[in-house]
């Protein structure tokens, strides 16, 4: 089984073993048979942030394919509902699920692609909306400790596009692999607050205000569709990890170095900004379908890697590149984004045998 077949991205070389694995049970005897043969494991679900090498990877690749969601009312909380996710569940139809539901919650996240299990790992967000606002609990099996562990939400310590889990994975290899995600969702027809300004404007409310959450998850689906941010096996602009690079976190002093037009949001702290990676690199001269050329050994093209034709963040494989043309290009955007303005980007997908030197 090649890689490339598993990723969004479609680049990945060989795996030494591959094991699909369709449940929970299953999904810890794979991970407790690779470790108990001292084998490097890495774990891979949706593939949708992952760049794996050509050279492949040595050890077991574990595919989390466990499927189910189920839904339970409480007693305690009659206006909420707990939904479980199995790990391998495509998330864009947990979306789709809970929303048909009417449940809220959820809704502006609608399209990400990938797996339930992966979205704590990076805390996954869109539209000013983050997983860490409604996840409840998750169980996972800690191969340190071999057996079961349990995490609130506040024991998983999120950031921005950051988590525990996070911070204990190495090379695509977790000490606690996800089994299952809980999320605690309102009963309503209407959505969580609305925050961020370009989806407001599409729905015609306000900033703060709500609407049915049927029409945030038409409209999200409707921008990230424009912005190459959808899956779509006929358009290549699909054919990348999303957003290649997480939007910057910079102190008072950069941010006033910035240009007036530069995007610029609060944080939690007051001595903190964050700014546009989209913008940065558009002004950096890293424009929509910008790709390398000539590099000596691999020329890259339009035809193997470049930017999104619609969304200068998204790394595309353009039909033939390879994991060297992604990283290739990724490495002259950040250094092009540094030189302009003195702030180096940090990619979001892992990148597996594989770095931006």
């Amino acid at each position: 089984m090649k890689l490339s077949e598993l990723t969004t991205t479609g680049v990945g070389g060989p795996a030494g073993n591959y094991v699909r694995a369709g449940s929970s049970d299953a999904i810890v005897a794979a991970v407790r048979a690779a470790d108990q043969a001292g084998e490097d494991v890495l774990i891979v679900g949706g593939g949708s942030n992952l760049v794996v090498d050509d050279a492949g990877y040595p050890g077991t690749v574990i595919h989390v394919a466990s499927r189910g969601i189920s839904f339970e009312n409480d007693d305690a909380a009659p206006q909420s509902a707990l939904v479980r996710v199995q790990a391998g569940h495509p998330w864009d139809d947990v979306v789709a699920k809970t929303v048909a539901r009417r449940l809220s919650g959820l809704e502006a996240l609608s399209g990400i692609p990938g797996a339930a299990g992966a979205t704590p790992v990076q805390n996954v967000g869109a539209y000013g909306s983050d997983v860490s606002q409604t996840l409840e609990s998750i169980l996972t099996w800690d191969r340190v400790e071999e057996d079961y562990r349990d995490f609130s939400a506040a024991e998983l310590v999120f950031g921005y596009r950051d988590s525990l889990l996070k911070h204990s994975t190495t090379n695509g290899s977790p000490r606690y692999v996800v089994l299952t995600v809980d999320f605690r969702l309102k009963t309503s027809e209407l959505s969580a607050p609305v925050q961020y300004a370009e989806l407001a404007k599409a729905l015609g409310v306000e900033v703060g205000e709500r609407a049915p959450s049927a029409d945030v998850r038409r409209e999200v689906l409707r921008l990230r569709a424009s912005k190459g941010m959808v899956l779509d096996p006929e358009d290549r602009d699909t054919y990348s990890t999303g957003s290649f690079f997480t939007n910057p976190i910079v102190s008072q002093a950069v941010i006033d170095q910035l240009p007036e037009d530069a995007p610029r949001y609060p944080t939690l702290n007051p001595n903190e900004f964050k700014t546009s990676a989209a913008w940065l690199i558009d002004r950096a001269g890293f424009g929509k379908g910008y790709g390398l050329e000539g590099t000596e050994g691999f020329p890259i093209t339009q035809g193997r890697a470049s930017l999104s034709t619609k969304h200068t963040l998204a790394l595309t494989n353009r039909g033939a590149a390879s994991s060297y043309d992604i990283v290739n290009l990724a490495q002259a955007v950040r250094a092009g984004v540094e030189a302009k303005f003195g702030i180096v980007l940090h990619n979001e997908p892992l990148l597996i045998n594989t770095s931006l030197d």
